[in-house]
């Protein structure tokens, strides 16, 4: 735990450290700040790609170790049924909330602001094609697993790990022996990696951070402090509810669980990914006491259907933008966005800037000017350090959740 806490606190140090270097650079040297910023972000590159290379393979050998060492095939229809169940509640209570709020705090009624950014806002309005079934199945399904690898499709990973997995428990104990064993010490090498790629993490915050500040300066938090303050607000009412379901499930061990997890939430929120906090998610979930198999089966799914603040982000800017233009729309066809939304979001789960290309999707769809998402472009960057660690948070809870009702979360988590 001592190499954690130190850690947390260079995560700190980092974070005052990068908005110090970033205003500095925006307030004397304003001149100097595209070019400082492009050139400090690659610290954040560094950090994000060192993550992103170990991602395919720690998703495809845990989970494929996890559900071969189910020789129950029940347990994992089991499993998944209660993983599944937990992922579309959590997703539907996290897109009401973002609803009920927006509409109750009208945050677009009382900003009036210039549209800005409308080349980014183009970008995005041309990348987006909206809702489309074959496209949702070109995501989830691969043609090939080492396209997938290549493009980190977690979720394409995902379905073809399940298959080989169930394959591999079902060939019988003895025959599958070697291969899982193989499986097994590659989770565990590639586990080791985590400890020393989390090492460049403050590095990798420090650039993030003073990019953004040398690139806005602090006025960015004048101009859309009432824009922020709502969603915060928002995401701080969804922590609430998912606290007290956590509280109710998992009793005590809650806090304890929010202690091992206070890195990786840290890290999610100053880089704004919650897939580079994965593999060490994993390893505080197991020290935790919850079961490595389970871990292995769930969170991979959890990265992929269970992305609790993405959604409410999803709902709360998507109403933002139709009260910023003046557009009323009833309650019905807010419901009807709303389930639109709990569709489109699984099927393009990983893609860079999700949340903001499902948004003009579903605006194009509702008759709402998607070029208002040029609004939000600014500050997407701090709404995304929130959604991130709440999707960490969800993510962490619904896991503990389904070992704790499969009866295999350990009373003390070990301390390797």
């Amino acid at each position: 735990m001592k190499g954690q806490n130190k850690l947390f606190f260079a995560i700190i140090i980092a974070l005052i450290i990068g908005v110090v270097i970033g205003g500095i650079v925006n307030l004397k040297y304003p001149e100097n700040a595209p070019a400082f910023s492009k050139n400090i972000k690659l610290l954040g590159t560094v950090f994000i790609r060192l993550v992103q290379m170990i991602i395919a393979p720690l998703v495809f050998t845990t989970l494929v170790v996890g559900i071969a060492k189910m020789s129950d095939v029940k347990m994992i229809g089991r499993v998944g049924t209660k993983a599944m169940l937990w992922f579309i509640t959590a997703s539907l209570v996290s897109l009401f909330i973002g609803l009920i709020l927006v509409n109750w705090l009208e945050p677009g009624h009382v900003t009036k602001l210039p549209i800005q950014d409308a080349s980014s806002a183009s970008e995005l309005v041309n990348s987006s094609k909206g809702f489309s079934m074959e496209d949702f199945v070109n995501h989830i399904i691969p043609k090939s697993l080492f396209e997938a690898f290549a493009q980190n499709e977690v979720l394409q990973i995902v379905v073809f790990s399940v298959m080989f997995g169930i394959a591999l428990a079902n060939m019988g104990e003895e025959y599958a022996k070697p291969i899982v064993k193989a499986f097994d010490i590659c989770a565990h090498a590639i586990l080791k990696m985590v400890g020393y790629i989390m090492w460049f993490a403050p590095l990798g915050v420090l650039g993030a951070i003073a990019a953004v500040v040398a690139t806005n300066g602090f006025e960015i938090f004048k101009v859309y402090a009432i824009y922020l303050r709502d969603f915060f607000f928002a995401l701080g009412i969804l922590w609430l509810v998912l606290c007290l379901v956590g509280y109710l499930i998992l009793g005590n061990r809650l806090f304890e669980l929010l202690r091992r997890i206070k890195a990786p939430l840290l890290i999610a929120f100053s880089t704004t990914s919650s897939e580079a906090v994965f593999p060490k998610l994993v390893e505080e979930l197991e020290r935790f006491g919850c079961n490595n198999r389970i871990v292995s089966f769930i969170l991979p799914l959890g990265y992929s259907f269970n992305l609790d603040g993405s959604m409410m982000y999803m709902t709360f800017a998507s109403i933002f933008i139709a009260q910023i233009y003046g557009i009323d729309m009833t309650i019905g066809q807010q419901i009807t966005m709303l389930l639109v939304l709990m569709l489109t979001s699984k099927g393009i789960a990983g893609v860079p800037r999700a949340s903001l290309v499902i948004i003009v999707a579903t605006c194009t769809m509702f008759g709402i000017p998607p070029e208002g998402i040029a609004l939000i472009l600014p500050i997407d960057h701090f709404c995304d350090m929130g959604r991130s660690m709440t999707n960490v948070l969800g993510n962490a809870l619904a896991t503990s959740a389904v070992s704790k009702w499969e009866g295999q979360l350990e009373s003390h988590g070990g301390d390797m």
